[in-house]
């Protein structure tokens, strides 16, 4: 029963978006995906990815993912974002959670990266006792905040459904 750990590839893209359709179905928020298969591949095998992927296979069948992105802490450098993680369900508690954890980490480390992080719900009682069992910390005094669709563009000045393009010449915050 052997577990191996690879880069995902264009071709795993059908898989990526099913991966996360499951696990936003296992997280009760089924409606709230709207990543498509061209979207993924624009955005993780383009020119500049948003994001980068692991694939765990388990005895020659895919069996879970790891979805990660580079970060950066004004207060201790570099990190990495854990956005998913999943394994399929009739595969959990054979080690491929902690093997793609446990990448995802060595990825931190080899890149230089000061910390990992991620977000679990506070429902996902087996999730929270094995990153606990990890050694994570848990930052309860720390609230995550979103903002989206309509406040986003808002904020960003949306007129008539365009935003106007951002020019770093022209960033007065610099």
């Amino acid at each position: 029963m052997a577990t191996t750990i690879r880069p995902a590839t264009r071709a795993d893209v059908p898989q990526i978006l099913a991966f996360i359709r499951a696990l936003a179905a296992y997280e009760r928020a089924s409606e709230a995906v709207t990543a498509t298969e061209a979207s993924l591949e624009l955005e993780g095998f383009g020119p500049n990815p948003f994001y980068f992927c692991l694939i765990a296979e388990h005895d020659g069948q895919t069996a879970g993912y790891a979805i990660y992105f580079f970060n950066y802490s004004t207060w201790v450098g570099p990190g990495i974002y854990l956005e998913d993680i999943f394994v399929e369900p009739e595969l959990r508690g054979r080690g491929i959670g902690k093997a793609l954890l446990e990448r995802v980490a060595a990825i931190a480390v080899e890149k230089g990266c000061q910390r990992l992080q991620w977000a679990v719900l506070d429902w996902n009682t087996p999730a929270i006792e094995f990153y606990r069992a990890m050694g994570a910390d848990f930052l309860d005094e720390w609230r995550n905040v979103r903002m989206s669709g309509e406040a986003l563009k808002g904020l960003a000045g949306e007129v008539d459904g365009a935003c106007a393009p951002w020019n770093p010449a022209e960033d007065d915050l610099q």
